[in-house]
């Protein structure tokens, strides 16, 4: 003789299915607008300027090359670990919130990107 919870628990696993489903794509799809709206955002960040505060105490140089000691050569914010403009000329940067770095710029904050 059947169960009677035999019956149900076909229909019980099928929409346990569609819920999660459902919910791993809804998840997913936060996490690319999320993505994408922060890299819509980077091209509108405005540039740190060479009178920031927070440039002056890391001894920011938009151009890596004009940097002093203890800069070294082939150092620039492109190849940084906090950068995250990917191969955008200006990107941004977690050490100057609200604010984008440029890609070869430097700063003593340096730290190479694994």
């Amino acid at each position: 003789m059947k169960k009677a919870e035999d019956s149900i628990r076909p229909k019980m696993d099928g929409a346990r299915r569609r819920f999660v489903i459902c919910m791993s794509t809804a998840a997913g799809a936060v996490a690319l607008g999320g993505a994408l709206a922060r890299i819509a955002r980077a091209d509108e960040l405005p540039h740190v300027a060479a009178d920031d505060p927070t440039a002056k105490n890391l001894y920011y140089t938009e151009d890596a090359s004009k940097a002093g000691p203890p800069h070294q050569t082939g150092q620039q914010c492109a190849n940084c670990t906090f950068f995250s403009g990917g191969n955008a000329a200006y990107g941004p940067c977690p050490l100057f919130p609200g604010k984008a770095v440029n890609s070869k710029g430097w700063c003593s904050a340096y730290a190479k990107a694994a």
